[in-house]
């Protein structure tokens, strides 16, 4: 990801890390395909990210020290943010309650060159053992740019998905399907619709699930 693609991101996250603070006072955390920062996380947090990104300035002088480069190993990534993350979990199984959510926005403009499907599914198995809640997790993939290999490969991890039986915790979102009206580009209004349109649905779920009615059933 560079040029155009990479100003879109950095354009976006700068709005939406104010807007998640103001709800979240720990800010977000921020993750590079290719790059790793000398953090070593918490032991919920996984290594090697920007912790506590809470304002516009740090995204742009994030954005500014690092440069793009290299493959889209996306699943590895993925496995090296939720291992530590749903091993805590699972320590915590009978009062999962108390580990706060987390959701993940992967921003991607091109195919994956790794498998993040089996990653998904490996870990959405190991919630559903230790019975998380359905907003526990929430991955949503966004794509930046317009390459037509991107499209097609988040349209068939949402299509792979679909057919594993896994718990509804994946998102994705195309790049006509991420833009604002008359506009080409990823938008941070576009992101947090869909993000925000997740997490109300399972929440919903959740609700639905610990009814008398749904007991009952």
């Amino acid at each position: 990801m560079a040029g155009r693609s990479w100003r879109e991101v950095r354009e976006a996250l700068s709005t939406i890390a104010p807007i998640c603070t103001s709800h979240d006072p720990d800010g977000i955390d921020v993750y590079f395909l290719n790059h790793r920062s000398p953090a070593v996380g918490t032991g919920v947090q996984a290594p090697g990210g920007y912790f506590q990104i809470r304002d516009a300035n740090q995204v742009q002088h994030l954005f500014e020290s690092v440069r793009p480069c290299g493959a889209t190993p996306t699943g590895s990534r993925l496995h090296s943010i939720l291992k530590p993350y749903v091993a805590h979990l699972s320590r915590r199984a009978a009062n999962v309650d108390s580990t706060k959510p987390v959701n993940i926005i992967v921003i991607t403009d091109g195919c994956p060159t790794d498998d993040p499907e089996s990653i998904i599914v490996h870990h959405a198995k190991k919630l559903d053992q230790i019975e998380a809640p359905p907003h526990q997790v929430g991955i949503q993939f966004f794509q930046v740019g317009n390459e037509l290999g991107a499209t097609r490969a988040l349209r068939e991890l949402d299509d792979d998905l679909a057919d594993q039986g896994i718990r509804d915790m994946v998102d994705t979102a195309t790049w006509n399907s991420t833009t604002s009206e008359n506009s080409e580009a990823l938008t941070a209004d576009g992101i947090l619709k869909v993000v925000l349109g997740a997490v109300v649905r399972r929440l919903d779920r959740k609700s639905t699930h610990s009814s008398p009615q749904s007991r009952r059933n």
